[in-house]
């Protein structure tokens, strides 16, 4: 009984709701049609509205109303049937009025005119804004477009010889924009249309709703449908009445026959939904679920991501029942990944990770949570630890499951870890501090070598803050050009005479003293600050070498700097800045700038070359590749690396490799410099090859710009005492 009283219930609420739309539908169906009708009447003012000859004839304070009435008001009359034109003036007076094809002298209707003012107000505001100052500070009439309408009109309703009309309101404006003058308000022209009882019908047929009628005066009957009509000031001017349509009454009539068919219907239909919905609510509590455990774990792996490892970080905190206990918070890296990325491709990287985690999963203990935070890197969150032994032990079974080789892409593969770990209460209370140090530990693990595991100490902290204070001094001495520069010479193979000189960089620190290179320059590759430091090095070695035209400059690129996409465009402003002559130059790289395998490193170097610059392969010999580089690129300059020169004195070898290496840059075609000369035992051997420069503190330290005049007098001076010294013998 309950299921059919709610069965009639529903189909009973539900005709009356469809009667409401139906009835609402019909009423927003007017108002749209009234609405597209305003548009209408104002397109068809648009020929006559939009047109300079009316914008012109309707400004100042003398008008022809004939010129008016016969371009204007009987225009819009013959063309369109409009029943009033009305022409308001710039200083809102009405300045024409006809009434059908009639022109008549003033117009009287103050009622008409004060239910139109808004419209008005609206319209000529909309004009005035569309004035824009040009660069001589002119308005110029520059009217935005929607696409739609040229005009600037605004429409609505009104009542007119006690007659509901529409009314549009245009601004009468120039055809040709973009001329200057004066931001004014315009005349505007006013167009009515009475809704007379054949419109009335005309509209009725093109809606498809019946008995449209104007009710005009008081209110309709209680038993008619109406809709109220206002003009723009909010006055009621009539009422549009019809004749609506019910469907939900139809519907209700019609299916009463079956009604207590479908009350059975009903109750069979109720027990298959709540069946269904039983289903769906379970299938919803599992699809909630497994979001929620995608939300909270890697999608890779299967383990907790950053935010499952945050929130059961913060309960670990504050829970005060491990407060007997250490927590171990633990950075895992694996090391050299990119390089397995790199040569392997994307898909066995992600081979190598799953591994990885399933050997982090089944060492790691049950209470603690293992998370993926980032592509090779992983945490782990061990609590209840009853020493930093305990999580020692842990760690290193961590590294030794990683001595075993992993079999993937074909291949096997030997995976290290560098592990950074703190401790909690130790290390610190809060999420954010122990995470900081954790991964301050595991930068140190890597600094030394990787492949280790490191405990999170204050000299640690100590020396990142160290290495933070100096890196941002040594940003502002690049700023404030606290660096020098000095200059060692290369000399012919008889040492008498410099050739070229090589820049190298110096820091005195005002309150730290000489820092050595060795220090800064790996920082500023780490940083970022190898490009600005490599760009104020060439900029001053160009500057200060300017004063040697004859003798050739050598500057070091740091790999770092030589792979940035703007290297050769800045390199050119400089040369140009400078004024310096590009033959003089020779950048010296090494084999790391190839350490990527990127074919665009060739075509950077052979873009230096074609701007004459000399590009120089340093410490040549050291790296595996060295032979496969002189292949792949016509260096210009060999720098043997100074520990064959060292060799030279101790191993019985060294004399016939260094001889070699001579020979194949002489075959090559590509001149030799040997550096790190110290003894004349070494000088004298070098003299005997085809070495072309050497360089060496035998010869001349590195000295400053101002002292390489004094070097090549002094080396010059050597010579003479040489030769006089051969000819007294």
């Amino acid at each position: 009984m309950l299921t059919v009283l709610l069965a009639v219930v529903l189909i009973s609420w539900t005709s009356r709701t469809a009667d409401r739309s139906a009835l609402e539908n019909e009423s927003n169906l007017i108002l749209s049609g009234l609405q597209l009708q305003g548009d209408l009447l104002a397109k068809e003012q648009e020929s006559a509205a939009v047109w300079d000859a009316a914008y012109f004839s309707t400004r100042g304070r003398s008008f022809d109303p004939t010129w008016l009435h016969v371009n204007i008001g009987q225009r819009l009359f013959d063309s369109y049937g409009h029943d009033h034109t009305l022409i308001i003036g710039e200083n809102r007076s009405p300045i024409y009025y006809s009434h059908g094809a009639i022109m008549t002298v003033g117009f009287e209707d103050e009622a008409f005119l004060a239910q139109i003012r808004p419209l008005v107000a609206r319209t000529r505001a909309r004009f005035i804004i569309q004035f824009a100052r040009d660069e001589y500070g002119r308005d110029i009439f520059m009217p935005t477009r929607d696409g739609r309408a040229q005009a600037i009109y605004e429409t609505g309703y009104a009542a007119i010889d006690g007659k509901p009309a529409l009314v549009s309101v245009t601004a009468i404006s120039p055809k040709l924009h973009g001329v200057a003058g004066e931001r004014h308000a315009p005349a505007v022209l006013v167009s009515v249309k009475v809704l007379s009882g054949e419109r009335l019908e005309d509209f009725s047929i093109m809606t498809g709703i019946e008995g449209l009628n104007m009710h005009i005066g008081g209110l309709p009957h209680a038993n008619e449908t109406a809709l109220e009509i206002d003009a723009p000031t909010g006055q009621a001017i009539g009422h549009i009445t019809w004749t609506p349509q019910y469907p939900g009454a139809d519907i209700l009539e019609s299916v009463t026959p079956v009604l207590t068919f479908l009350s059975f219907a009903i109750a069979i239909l109720t027990t298959a939904v709540l069946i269904y919905t039983r289903q769906s609510t379970k299938r919803l509590a599992e699809s909630e679920a497994r979001a929620k455990f995608a939300s909270l774990h890697d999608g890779l792996t299967g383990l907790a991501n950053r935010d499952l490892l945050t929130k059961r970080f913060e309960e670990l905190l504050s829970d005060e029942s491990g407060a007997n206990g250490f927590l171990g918070v633990v950075y895992i890296d694996l090391d050299h990944f990119k390089d397995i990325n790199d040569t392997l491709g994307h898909a066995a990287g992600d081979e190598v990770i799953c591994e990885a985690a399933r050997r982090l999963r089944v060492i790691v203990p049950s209470s603690a949570l293992l998370a993926r935070i980032s592509g090779d890197e992983f945490a782990l969150l061990v609590p209840e630890c009853e020493s930093r032994d305990d999580l020692d032990d842990l760690l290193k079974r961590i590294q030794d499951r990683f001595a075993s080789p992993m079999y993937t892409s074909n291949t096997h593969l030997y995976v290290s870890l560098s592990i950074g770990a703190a401790v909690a209460p130790d290390d610190g209370a809060s999420m954010g501090e122990l995470l900081r140090k954790a991964d301050i530990a595991l930068y140190s693990a890597k600094a030394n070598g990787r492949g280790r595991h490191t405990f999170f100490t204050t000299a640690m902290e100590e020396q990142v803050r160290a290495r933070e204070n100096l890196a941002r001094e040594l940003r502002r001495a690049i700023d404030h050009d606290q660096l020098s520069l000095v200059y060692q010479p290369q000399t012919t193979i008889n040492g008498r005479k410099v050739l070229a000189v090589e820049a190298l960089v110096r820091w005195n620190h005002p309150t730290r003293g000489q820092i050595s290179p060795a220090s800064f320059i790996p920082l500023a590759e780490e940083t970022g600050l190898i490009n600005d430091l490599g760009l104020w090095v060439l900029r001053r070695a160009c500057r200060d070498a300017a004063r040697w035209p004859h003798l050739k400059l050598a500057v070091n690129i740091s790999p770092i700097q030589f792979r940035h996409p703007q290297f050769i465009e800045r390199l050119a402003s400089i040369l140009s800045a400078t004024g310096f002559n590009p033959h003089r130059l020779e950048i010296e790289v090494t084999e790391n700038v190839f350490s990527h395998e990127d074919p665009l490193v060739l075509q950077m170097l052979q873009r230096v070359q074609q701007k004459g610059i000399r590009v120089a392969l340093d410490d040549f010999g050291t790296g595996y590749s060295s032979l496969s580089y002189l292949r792949q690129f016509p260096f210009d300059t060999l720098k043997i690396d100074r520990g064959f020169i060292a060799g030279l004195e101790t191993s019985p070898h060294a004399s016939a490799i260094l001889g070699t290496i001579i020979n194949l840059g002489e075959a090559l075609g590509m001149s030799v410099v040997a550096e790190g000369i110290e003894t004349e035992h070494q000088a004298s051997f070098l003299r005997l090859t085809n070495c072309d420069r050497l360089q060496g503190y035998y010869l001349s330290r590195p000295v400053p710009a101002d002292e390489i005049g004094d070097v090549e007098i002094r080396l010059a001076r050597q010579e003479y005492i040489e030769i006089d010294a051969r000819k007294h013998a």
